[in-house]
């Protein structure tokens, strides 16, 4: 019996540090921090299944909106849209102000796949060219 209540605490301190975790994410996303924001949720990821649908709407949200603002858009997309999938099915997982956001994210994100497909998300700026350009020849002197 005494086990059984040391494993209990264990991991009631455990899901409090998941918790907390979401919150210094949360609170490095609000300060522009969005390196540490982005660390914090990929720390995060593996432990998701300890959160209630509160706390999972708002890790997704937030891991969707950081992947947003540092251009990882394909990420982005796959996060909000896990994040809309949630909010859908749980009314007011998510506060008004972030389902706004995360519908226009996820609306710029769509429509970008669906005018040049999956690779418009890429974050490839330069994408390489198909044969290299052709050295100059050099000019011959009379």
């Amino acid at each position: 019996m005494r086990s059984l209540l040391a494993l209990s605490l264990l991991a009631l301190a455990g899901c409090a540090t998941y918790h907390d975790e979401l919150v210094r994410g949360e609170q490095a996303y609000e300060k522009n921090d969005h390196e540490r924001a982005l660390a914090t949720f990929r720390a995060l990821e593996a432990n998701q299944s300890h959160f209630d649908v509160t706390e999972e709407a708002r890790y997704t949200y937030l891991r969707g909106m950081t992947d947003y603002r540092i251009g990882y858009r394909a990420d982005a997309r796959h996060w909000l849209m896990i994040a809309k999938a949630i909010d859908d099915q749980n009314k007011d997982a998510l506060p008004p102000d972030w389902r706004n956001r995360l519908v226009t994210a996820l609306t710029e994100l769509n429509h970008a796949v669906f005018a040049g497909g999956i690779s418009a998300l890429s974050n490839d700026d330069k994408k390489p060219q198909k044969e290299p350009p052709k050295p100059a020849k050099p000019v011959e002197e009379e």
